[in-house]
């Protein structure tokens, strides 16, 4: 039988982002700082970083590492990686970043899921279940803990952690949303997702070697997501109470889906190492996105009596272009079905987490009654593909 909690209600959304923002054109700023050795020797390399960031799609970042105010481009916006190669006694160490995590992450954290209550007209009393995801830090007590002091959560609310999943991992906190909602009808589940990808930015002073790690420091950026999920039996608060913005109608979560491509295994990791989390990323994702993506989507569819043809909307994770090019290829999709997930990629980066949440929070806007079904679906480490269907 299919996975299904289609009384799973998500009834309000909140985004935040951090107030210190980059624009992809000042490469210079980190990969002058973080990559090639400076002079002539370097020149080479940094027209390479340049090139390589201009092919992203992305336009601005917001970045907890970047002072707010200015043009973006003084070196001294960015404090956190001192100039090197990234093997000198300066370079910021994982403890070090995971020092920063703690101060920045809570914080935007905290303005998202207040704004998905508000959203919601839901008082954060009435928060039965708090549901947490991360993939670039760790820290206890920590974020949950936060989010109970800061927001007024009861003390005695249930706490679950989705980490180092990445970029899917919003797709698993719904899952254990719907989890939560079919187990207890009455639940109302605070889903919230928070990611400092900048905190993980690695030195590349070879980036004809390591494009890979130049396309993943180009690609990534900080923000904060959260979704408030209510069961079948959730009965609102007085209707005074409730948002005049909040969306109408609202997603109902129906189903999710799963699976990990056989011998994918090194397409995409996230591992910890000494100068933070390092990503990797093989030309093989998009490829593999391409082969596999079509098939699993219309097994996975069936399961609902449903095919791709049905689909109202297309909630793909901006992962990148060459992603985003693979995953309309596969599912055969009319031109700029996609559109918003670019333009969500070239306004803020890839997100890693909340960036569905976001991508949602969007859609919505032009969501009317009797709308279509949506899939929502992004792509992680395994090579994992993460789905989820709403209604």
């Amino acid at each position: 039988m299919p996975s299904s909690s289609a009384s799973c209600t998500l009834r309000g959304l909140g985004t935040a982002l951090p107030e210190g923002t980059i624009l992809q054109s000042d490469t210079g700023v980190l990969a002058g700082r973080t990559g090639p050795p400076a002079g002539p020797e370097g020149e080479a390399g940094r027209r390479r970083i340049a090139a390589l960031y201009r092919k992203v799609g992305v336009k601005q970042r917001h970045l907890v590492i970047v002072e707010p105010g200015g043009e973006g481009t003084e070196p001294e916006r960015v404090p956190f990686y001192p100039p090197g190669p990234g093997s000198h006694a300066g370079a910021p160490t994982t403890g070090d970043r995971i020092l920063a995590y703690e101060e920045h992450a809570a914080p935007l954290a905290v303005r998202a899921a207040a704004a998905a209550l508000a959203d919601a007209g839901v008082d954060a009393g009435r928060v039965t279940q708090s549901v947490t995801i991360s993939c670039t830090g760790f820290a206890a007590p920590g974020v949950d803990c936060q989010l109970i002091e800061e927001l007024g959560l009861p003390r005695s609310v249930g706490r679950t952690h989705v980490g180092f999943m990445g970029c899917h991992a919003a797709l698993n906190g719904l899952r254990v949303a719907g989890a939560l909602c079919a187990a207890d009808p009455s639940a109302v589940v605070l889903v919230t997702a928070v990611e400092l990808c900048s905190l993980h930015h690695q030195y590349t002073p070879d980036p004809a070697g390591d494009a890979g790690q130049v396309i993943a420091n180009a690609l990534f950026a900080d923000g904060a997501a959260a979704v408030v999920c209510t069961g079948a039996d959730f009965v609102p608060d007085r209707p005074t109470t409730a948002p005049a913005t909040a969306a109408s109608p609202p997603y109902r979560l129906r189903g999710s889906g799963s699976v990990v491509l056989p011998d994918s295994d090194d397409a995409m990791t996230w591992r910890v190492s000494d100068a933070g989390f390092r990503m990797t990323l093989e030309p093989a994702v998009p490829e593999l996105i391409r082969a596999k993506l079509a098939d699993w989507m219309d097994g996975w569819l069936d399961r609902y009596g449903l095919t791709r043809g049905e689909i109202d909307t297309w909630a793909i994770h901006p992962g990148g272009p060459a992603i985003l090019d693979a995953a309309a290829a596969a599912l055969e999709l009319e031109d700029g079905a996609l559109n918003p997930s670019r333009r969500l990629l070239a306004e803020v980066g890839n997100l890693s987490s909340p960036t569905i949440l976001f991508l949602l929070d969007r859609l919505r806007a032009n969501r009317g009654e009797g709308a279509g079904p949506v899939v929502a679906a992004g792509f992680g480490p395994g090579l994992t593909i993460e789905a989820a269907l709403l209604v």
